[in-house]
């Protein structure tokens, strides 16, 4: 088999994993797409090992063992991962990414409403406090 149909095959499923994480909303769809985007690269280490170890007379496989520890690292993260965006969506209700941009607690949304509420409640506290 020729190195260019795994490596079309790798390009293609990394621009699709590319895709899914710049136009997903969704937490988890956006850790699937950075899983194929990992296993894209997987299939690039194994593919370009066994077209080196054609070439050389050592076999090393060192792509494969990198693609193990690839593999291991992917497990941890899609963990700890999922465990976060969990937690966060028991906390806010949404797993949403543009709705999580604030992730302080109490902080208020900004925008133009909101300025001139803070600024009531200020004079408020501070004729009380008089």
């Amino acid at each position: 088999m020729h190195l260019a149909y795994p490596a079309v095959l790798s390009a293609l499923l990394f621009c699709t994993g590319l895709y899914g994480v710049l136009a997903r909303r969704n937490a988890i769809l956006v850790l699937m797409s950075v899983e194929l985007m990992l296993n894209a690269v997987n299939l690039n280490l194994v593919a370009f090992d066994v077209w080196l170890s054609k070439a050389a007379e050592e076999t090393l496989h060192s792509g494969q063992a990198l693609t193990l520890f690839t593999i291991a690292i992917a497990a941890a993260e899609i963990g700890i991962g999922l465990a976060i965006v969990l937690a966060v969506h028991r906390n806010r209700g949404t797993a949403d990414i543009d709705k999580l941009r604030d992730t302080a607690e109490g902080h208020e949304p900004d925008g133009p409403d909101h300025a001139d509420d803070s600024d009531a409640s200020a004079d408020e506290k501070a004729e009380a406090t008089a």
